[in-house]
């Protein structure tokens, strides 16, 4: 599980305070307006931005002040961030390469998550040949062959058109099923939020301000920001 209390961050014009709770195998949407604080809560997590306080917790394990490339953290970035010059396989072992990790081990690796996002026989494809969703389902391939401790994805399907994005949250939902890792999936998308988290965290000027099941949160908001988000009001 994973659990943030009062993570904090101070900037020149901005302030970011985080309070989140995700247990094993949940998928938290974090969704808000541009500007709100989406993706820097995400640097948080992930140790890129370096706190002024608080505390983050993985199953038990304080990693507030453990570097970044320690914790094991798997990020699905909105541009992917896929290698051009590495094929589908080096792109889903790159991590596993770096971490020491044997060659027939990599490539029961590669096979594995190559099935568990149906792209069986894809190894050897360059990059450049994939189709937008084929790219998608690369990049969360790659996520999940490190078997990471947290998995976070920051918009990953906002450049798409409204019907593979929907074929790819069909897609995201069944493959969620194969990683007991807690998920916080960050989208400005509410539709998207809806869909995808167990539970839906709405956040403004940099503090999370109601978290709540998605159908809760959609017909009886506490807040009237939240009302507002969603329609109620």
């Amino acid at each position: 599980m994973l659990e943030v209390k009062t993570l904090k961050k101070s900037f020149k014009d901005f302030s970011i305070s985080l309070d989140l709770f995700i247990g094993a195998g949940e998928t938290l949407a974090l969704v808000g307006p541009s500007g709100c604080g989406k993706t820097t809560a995400l640097n948080l997590i992930t140790g890129l931005i370096e706190s002024e306080s608080g505390s983050l917790i993985i199953d038990g394990e304080d990693i507030t002040h453990m570097p970044a490339w320690k914790r094991n953290i798997s990020v699905v970035f909105q541009d992917l961030a896929l290698f051009p010059h590495l094929d589908v396989g080096g792109n889903i072992a790159y991590g596993l390469f770096i971490r020491g990790v044997r060659k027939k081990e990599r490539r029961l690796i590669i096979e594995n998550t190559l099935e568990i996002v149906r792209l069986q026989g894809y190894a050897s494809r360059r990059i450049d040949t994939l189709s937008g969703g084929e790219r998608q389902r690369v990049a969360i391939a790659r996520a999940l062959a490190s078997s990471p401790r947290l998995l976070l994805l920051d918009e990953p399907f906002s450049s798409l058109d409204a019907p593979l994005r929907k074929d790819l949250h069909n897609d995201f939902r069944e493959i969620r099923c194969h990683s007991k890792a807690p998920c916080i999936f960050i989208t400005h998308d509410r539709e998207e939020a809806l869909m995808l988290g167990d539970k839906v965290a709405l956040m403004q000027d940099g503090r999370i301000i109601e978290t709540a099941a998605g159908r809760d949160i959609l017909t009886a908001p506490k807040t009237k920001f939240a009302g507002q988000f969603f329609g109620k009001e």
